[in-house]
């Protein structure tokens, strides 16, 4: 069979990772909270993210708390994000992959308006058959977008789909619609996290991409 790539953004082929902690810690400076570093960002982030700040401050921020904390990261990480770049070789492995005859599409929970420029702005969207971010709030998980997501592509078997991701959320996306997942240790998690999905763990997109092809063969 052949394979169907699902690949994630923010982490994943977007090397974002320093720019989600700074704009992190400046939205923390502006409500009142301590900085975090990398490893313990790694160690407690979850999707949905509200999860994740109760671990952070032991309780779930309110409905009002939510926008004020999702609007300052927001604001603070799309400036940030200017300067950042693809994860190493990312262009060159999307280009062989659609070169080879296997395709690819990308879904994000980054939020869709902003998703399509900054995919374009970096020449990979031939690439892929479909860009899709969300479009609605930030407080649920990935896997009912996968689903809206695979269904705009018309039929696969599931069997060939290979999500790549950064986050166990993306294995749980990957599981609801009976897809495949490796998960890439360049993002959100650690590798020892990542490890808790049951799922091939890579280093690189590379590997990533190896990976899916031996799983789908």
């Amino acid at each position: 069979m052949s394979t169907h790539l699902v690949w994630d953004w923010n982490g994943t082929l977007f090397h974002d990772i320093d720019a989600v902690i700074e704009a992190t810690n400046a939205s923390f400076a502006e409500l009142g909270l301590p900085p975090i570093t990398l490893d313990r960002y790694r160690e407690l982030y979850c999707v949905p993210v509200p999860r994740f700040y109760e671990r952070l401050i032991g309780r779930l921020p309110s409905d009002d708390e939510w926008e004020v904390m999702d609007a300052t990261f927001h604001r603070h990480y799309w400036v940030l994000a200017e300067s950042c770049r693809l994860a190493d070789g990312a262009a060159e492995l999307l280009a062989a992959r659609r070169a080879a005859g296997v395709t690819q599409s990308l879904c994000s929970l980054a939020p869709h308006e902003q998703l399509v420029p900054i995919v374009a702005a970096h020449g990979i969207t031939e690439h892929f058959l479909r860009v899709d971010g969300r479009t609605g709030m930030s407080t649920a998980g990935k896997a009912a977008q996968m689903v809206r997501h695979l269904e705009s592509l018309g039929p696969l078997d599931p069997r060939q789909i290979v999500v790549i991701g950064d986050a166990l959320d993306d294995a749980a996306a990957a599981a609801h619609v009976g897809a495949h997942a490796v998960l890439y240790t360049g993002g959100s998690h650690s590798r020892a996290a990542l490890e808790s999905a049951g799922v091939p763990v890579v280093d690189s997109l590379a590997e990533a991409v190896e990976q899916a092809e031996r799983i789908v063969s």
